[in-house]
Formats: structure tokens, C-alpha cells, sequence
């Protein structure tokens, strides 16, 4: 389980537990008040929580190609932790996360879709802030690449005609 490091299985849960929770009170805080630091604020929130999902998917898939030379993993394995490779309380919790991301996003999405607002700019319309918030389900995306990829039980990887050619 090379790449690994020192991230353990808990930390990662806990980092998608309390990434979930900070985008959901952001989130909302941004579609209630609606006002020039709020959506900053939850701009902010937005694209800091994506650019740890980008790089957590990244570091997940280069472990998982790795990992892939012994063991036979799956796109739906890794990122929405389907299968037997991933205990049933670590799974529940982190695909609840990513289904509480993608409700909240796209909730405050639409939330503001044609209320006006005393701070837009002409171009802008009237929630199009609240739009950063349909990319932080790659947060969840990418932990859960991470998580599987790192602690993941896979099966050995089935020997096919011509595998010996291959490095």
C-alpha cells in the first residue's frame, strides 16, 4: 500500500466528515445571507474543498495504479466504493458525504436562481456564486478514490493471456 504514508483510515473519513459539514454551513450561510463576504466566503470554501478533492483524486489514482499490478480494482471500487473492498461503516459514511455534497451543491444552486441581488454585477446573474459549489462533490470524489486505494481489501489481480508481456 505504497503512498500511504502516515494517512490512516480515520483521518481521511474524518477529513470528508468535517470538509462536508464546513461546505454545508457555508454553503447555506452564502444562500441565506446572500451578501458580498458571505458569497466570498463560500467561494472560497467551494474551491479550496475541490482543490483538495483534485489532488486527493490524483494522489488515490496513482496509488491505484500501483496497487492495480497485484490487485484487480474497479472504477466503482475505488470512487464510489462499491464491492466488498471497503468496510460497511467506513462506506456508509463517506458515500453519505458525497450524496450530502451533491444535495447541498446543487440545493443552493438553484436556491437563488432568479432573486435579484443590490451587489451584482452587470454580466453576473443573480446566484451565479453559489455555482462553485456543484464542483466540491470532487472532494468526496477524490477522498474516497484516496481512502480505497490506500486501505482498500482487493483480490489479486486474475492472470489473462499475454499479462506476462506486460511490466
Amino acid at each position: 500500500m505504497s503512498g500511504s504514508g502516515h494517512l490512516s483510515s480515520r483521518r481521511i473519513v474524518r477529513l470528508d466528515v468535517v470538509g462536508t459539514a464546513l461546505f454545508s454551513v457555508s454553503a447555506v450561510l452564502a444562500a441565506v445571507v446572500f451578501d458580498g463576504p458571505a458569497k466570498v466566503q463560500g467561494v472560497v470554501v467551494d474551491l479550496a474543498l475541490f482543490t483538495v478533492g483534485v489532488a486527493a483524486f490524483l494522489w488515490g489514482y496513482w496509488v491505484a495504479v500501483q496497487r492495480s499490478r497485484q490487485d484487480e480494482l474497479s472504477v466503482a471500487e475505488l470512487y464510489f466504493l462499491l464491492g466488498a473492498a471497503v468496510p460497511r461503516d467506513v462506506k456508509r459514511t463517506m458515500n453519505l458525504c458525497l450524496v450530502a455534497q451533491s444535495l447541498v451543491a446543487v440545493g443552493t444552486a438553484v436556491s437563488r436562481l432568479s432573486t435579484p441581488s443590490s451587489t451584482a454585477t452587470s454580466g453576473s446573474s443573480p446566484g451565479s456564486s453559489l455555482a462553485f459549489g456543484v464542483l466540491v462533490p470532487m472532494f468526496g470524489l477524490g477522498l474516497n478514490g484516496l481512502w480505497a486505494a490506500i486501505h482498500g481489501t482487493f483480490a489479486p489481480r486474475r492472470r489473462r493471456p499475454g499479462d506476462e508481456e506486460i511490466g
